[in-house]
């Protein structure tokens, strides 16, 4: 909770638009879904969660938006024991070495249709660094009911090659090419931070309640 706290202040300072509301991604509601081709024969899957960054965001001009996330590949994971362990090894993102994905908007064009965007970008993964482009769906803007919060929604896929950050193993038996779907819940960032705190407040009250009747209890079966 500290660490979440600290982070989303440091976001939300080193933001500040003229001109859109700043929102801090939500951990917790935001997560990616990696697909490839295995053979031919299955499109397997593996999901990474824990999406941190931040967002600036005016619905009445999207084209003016910027998007900063970092993936911690850590937590990257196909729900087979023995390919996560080829995942993290140095055969492939070398998470040891290179621990997290970063991804940071250079440009944002209208799409097909009033809640479509086209964001492009630069994906670093392995070191390397690569233009992609996302295809983006709002999803809605608006006030979060259960902590009364301005939140925004959205969707995004992208396709690229693996190989060209350096992934290129076993091509082409499986897939150079894979396809990413996101989808992501932000937060406004005053009110985010302000509600961490909050939470840190009562945790904090609460263990030290609980340490003074634990004290309490352990001096009246003294002898």
């Amino acid at each position: 909770m500290i660490r979440r706290l600290v982070f989303a202040a440091s976001l939300m300072l080193a933001c500040a638009p003229l001109y859109a509301t700043t929102y801090i991604i939500e951990p917790q509601h935001s997560e990616g879904i990696i697909r490839w081709s295995h053979l031919g024969f299955s499109n397997p899957t593996a999901q990474f969660t824990m999406v941190e960054g931040s967002l600036d965001f005016d619905p009445a001009d999207p084209t003016r938006a910027s998007v900063s996330a970092t993936i911690k590949l850590a937590n990257l994971s196909s729900g087979v024991p023995d390919l996560d362990d080829n995942f993290h090894s140095v055969d492939f993102f070398d998470v040891a070495k290179y621990p997290t994905a970063i991804f940071k908007s250079t440009r944002v064009e209208r799409g097909s249709a009033p809640d479509k965007l086209k964001v492009t970008g630069n994906l670093t993964v392995h070191g390397v660094t690569r233009p992609i482009m996302l295809d983006v769906t709002i999803n809605k803007v608006g006030t979060n009911i259960r902590d009364n919060l301005p939140n925004v929604g959205f969707d995004a896929t992208t396709t690229f090659n693996r190989s060209d950050f350096g992934l290129g193993l076993y091509v082409p038996q499986v897939s150079d090419e894979i396809s990413i779907h996101i989808t992501c819940q932000a937060d406004e960032a005053k009110g985010y931070v302000k509600l961490l705190k909050e939470e840190a407040d009562a945790a904090a009250s609460d263990a030290k309640v609980a340490a003074k009747k634990a004290t309490d209890a352990a001096a009246t079966v003294q002898p």
